[in-house]
């Protein structure tokens, strides 16, 4: 058993005998006298009922121990589901970038972890089809051109009844389907983000841009220079950040407690002392087998640049708030298994200070964040202080008294 375990087994043993004992008097007379800092037992009514004792500290011991006093009060306390999770970012904020045509990278313009724009080029490809779908390309859009202009002049002789009918149909139809042509060959530039404008203008490019169609940061780089890549091979995985949040697993038995708009808090298991909060925003509708839990989304309020999708996350989802009586955690103790706490009471005889600092059984409720609730038995009187803090070394000075005085 160490020195610590050693040290509160102590602690306990001296509570129990202060609240499980009474004091043995004699039969005589004789008033005991007690000196400064000491326990005393209280005459009349209570201390026959119980033995109730308190321990009696200088002010100069009262300040050296850091006894916090105040009255009883009041805060805000929440029923508390306890969920892990991982950050996730939304599937419209996730990109996998592919090859639209096959080809070979000739250059690599990121790395993983740069920050990028929609549209900017990540990669440039190379490939011998490329120059002949410009060249085709311009081919069908000079004949739409031609097309054009002769079903222009047919029409004019048609309507003038100058031209033949058969004539005018025909190349009505020879320009309606290059135009379609044109249309398609356009539209495959378009995704090799390729200008058809420039290439109208004599203009043909050696190599298709590889861009990315979200802003965010390159997650993964999937290919290397020189590589020959197919069609709708994924090169690149691009990931907004700006977008995560968090995604928490509620159990069964849980679930019926969490709404939308409830508050949460969480820390990351990778970065010590972190704590955040947010807001649920979305409570899945259908159960994951393994482990039977429902996925529940919140948005987070502050986000840290340090936050990336895949994280895993410990939190606490507030279900419900209530102003309730509330006191430290370290100002309550227990006593097989009925919980305490301390009233405090100052006084004044003969130019000293002392306080009184009494022991008294309550109940707990609701625990958060290092607050914990106080059921009282018995309403304590308007203006009583109870001490905030070190109950234990408060039972430390009744441990010391009881050795010096005897029990």
């Amino acid at each position: 058993m160490n020195k610590r375990s050693i040290n509160i087994l102590m602690l306990a043993l001296s509570f129990s005998l202060f609240f499980g004992c009474k004091e043995n008097s004699d039969t005589s007379e004789t008033t005991s006298h007690e000196t400064e800092d000491s326990t005393t037992n209280e005459e009349g009514p209570e201390g026959e009922e119980g033995g109730i004792r308190s321990v009696h500290l200088s002010e100069m011991k009262f300040n050296s121990l850091g006894v916090k006093v105040d009255t009883l009060p009041s805060k805000a306390l929440s029923g508390i589901v306890e969920a892990n999770g991982q950050l996730e970012v939304p599937p419209q904020y996730e990109a996998t970038v592919t090859a639209v045509l096959g080809g070979n990278i000739n250059s690599i313009k990121v790395i993983e972890g740069d920050k990028v724009n929609k549209g900017q080029v990540l990669a440039y490809l190379s490939h011998p089809n490329l120059t002949k779908i410009q060249t085709d390309y311009i081919n069908a859009y000079n004949r739409m051109q031609f097309l054009e202009k002769e079903f222009d002049r047919q029409k004019r002789l048609y309507e003038a009844e100058v031209g033949s009918g058969k004539t005018f149909q025909q190349t009505q139809a020879d320009f309606q389907s290059v135009k379609g042509e044109v249309s398609g060959y356009e539209s495959q530039l378009r995704q090799l983000n390729l200008g058809a404008s420039q290439i109208r203008n004599g203009t043909l490019y050696e190599y298709v841009p590889v861009v990315s169609p979200i802003a965010g940061y390159i997650e993964k780089v999937k290919v290397q220079i020189g590589q020959y890549v197919e069609p709708q091979t994924s090169m690149f995985m691009v990931v907004d950040n700006e977008h995560v949040h968090a995604d928490l697993m509620v159990f069964e038995k849980d679930i019926y407690k969490v709404k939308e708009g409830q508050k949460i808090s969480f820390k990351l298991e990778s970065v010590p002392g972190s704590e955040l909060t947010g807001k649920i925003y979305s409570v899945g509708k259908q159960f994951e087998q393994n482990p039977k839990a429902v996925h529940v989304h919140a948005e987070i309020d502050n986000k840290e640049d340090y936050l990336i999708p895949g994280m895993y996350i410990k939190g606490k989802i507030r279900t419900g708030e209530e102003a309730v009586p509330a006191l430290p955690e370290e100002a309550v103790i227990e006593e097989e298994g009925n919980p305490y706490i301390f009233t405090a009471q100052k006084h004044q005889e003969e130019g000293k200070t002392e306080w009184e600092l009494k022991p008294v059984q309550v109940r707990t409720g609701i625990s958060e964040d290092g607050w914990v609730e106080i059921k009282l038995l018995e309403p304590l009187p308007e203006g009583t202080l109870v001490a905030y803090n070190n109950a234990y070394y408060l039972v430390s000075e009744m441990q010391k008294n009881q050795t010096s005085h005897g029990h």
